[in-house]
């Protein structure tokens, strides 16, 4: 057993003993999976930018400390953490659906196609893939436009967790590669685009990001099928319609809260 390098900094107490673990990738490696994948996914809930997921698949024979759900730690934490990920892992691999196929898609289709894209890009014939969360979002439609006619059970066999990325560590791993990797793009996107303040609030709504649309209007990698884009007739700049059964919550809608908690619901 070969234990993983370690310069993260040492745990907060508040994250001590809350460590996810391998109980469910070595349940299915004792079943004859030899190929687990742990799949998250960061940037749904977004006004601006791309959506992205990972695969991880866990290395049994090497062990690493640390790793918590991406939302426990802190920027600095998740750095360190997603270089010792990669070092660590059998295979990491990372998938984004853009703001254009987000659009034109629609959010569940772009999440699959993210998701696709990861898993395919691990290399590896994956025989197992745990997904955070309650929706399998690796098994297509049968109508699905990167396989019509295809059979929605091929590929590889799914476990959904409901807060798999605090009890998977594949999952907590795919979650930190995913969060880091798409801050990373955000921070860029903030040189191009400051008056958004991309770098602290990473597309997401927030006061300041929601009084620079009100001034501005959307940018290039604003997500224009979104409803908040209703609510910025002043702009000048239309809302891709939806499709009529893709429902979103306006952004000043009083029977549904703030508006930045509005603004991440889909």
């Amino acid at each position: 057993m070969v234990n993983a390098a370690s310069t993260a900094a040492p745990l907060r107490r508040a994250l001590r003993g809350r460590a996810p673990g391998l109980r469910v990738e070595r349940s299915l490696w004792s079943g004859g999976a030899d190929v687990v994948a742990g799949v998250d996914e960061v940037g749904r809930g977004s006004w601006a930018g791309p959506l992205t997921v990972v695969a991880v698949v866990a290395d049994p024979d090497t062990r690493i400390y640390k790793v918590r759900d991406s939302k426990m730690l802190n920027a600095s934490e998740r750095e360190v953490l997603h270089d010792r990920i990669r070092l660590w892992a059998r295979a990491v691999s990372v998938g984004h659906a853009t703001v254009a196929e987000c659009a034109e898609l629609g959010m569940a289709d772009a999440q699959r196609l993210a998701a696709r894209r990861a898993v395919d890009g691990l290399g590896l014939d994956v025989d197992h893939v745990l997904v955070d969360g309650s929706w399998n979002f690796l098994k297509p439609r049968p109508d699905d436009a990167a396989g019509a006619g295809a059979d929605p059970d091929d590929g590889p066999a799914v476990t959904t967790i409901v807060r798999g990325d605090a009890s998977s560590l594949s999952i907590a791993a795919a979650s930190v590669v995913a969060k880091v990797t798409r801050d990373r793009l955000m921070i860029e996107a903030a040189e191009r685009y400051p008056a958004y303040w991309f770098a602290s609030n990473k597309g997401y709504p927030c006061p300041r990001h929601i009084a620079a649309l009100a001034a501005w209007g959307p940018c290039a990698i604003h997500r224009r099928r979104w409803v908040f884009m209703d609510d910025l007739r002043w702009s000048g700049v239309p809302r891709l319609l939806p499709p009529p059964d893709d429902t979103q919550p306006r952004l000043f809608d009083p029977s549904a809260g703030s508006a930045a908690a509005v603004g991440g619901r889909l």
